[in-house]
């Protein structure tokens, strides 16, 4: 995996990274900070990483065991260390799982596996963070 961070230049803290498979993401820091605010921080963007990482995990687990999955959202609230590194200390992930005739179990299942197996992105925020997941059900 590869990916290039280029600096907007001049008075901003703007950045443009391009990935590996050719996109483009944006990335800016908070005016107290010199920035703009016209992107993401890139802390922000680790946390909705995760939460993308997950998500698609627990959507396939679902539709690999034949669940009429129809929605899923991961809510996520992270506290960070109140000095230098401020990694994350906490991660609460919450999964909003729409669909018919979900089983619970295999939602649970879902999320354990993601979290425990699939997910290299928790996996590795697990290291620094508590990582903590709730979810529910909504019965479409």
């Amino acid at each position: 995996m590869e990916c290039v961070v280029k600096w907007a230049g001049g008075d901003s803290m703007t950045f443009l990274a391009e990935t590996g498979s050719g996109h483009l993401v944006g990335m800016d820091g908070a005016p107290e900070a010199g920035g703009r605010n016209l992107a993401p921080r890139p802390m922000e963007l680790m946390l909705a990483g995760a939460g993308g990482c997950t998500a698609f995990d627990v959507v396939l687990i679902l539709k690999r065991s034949r669940q009429d999955v129809v929605d899923c959202v991961v809510s996520l609230k992270a506290d960070r260390a109140e000095t230098d590194p401020k990694v994350f200390t906490r991660i609460a992930f919450h999964y909003t799982v729409k669909g018919r005739n979900l089983k619970p179990d295999s939602v649970e299942r879902a999320i354990k596996l993601s979290y425990e197996k699939y997910c290299s992105a928790t996996i590795m925020l697990g290291k620094t963070a508590e990582i903590t997941h709730t979810w529910e059900i909504v019965e479409i």
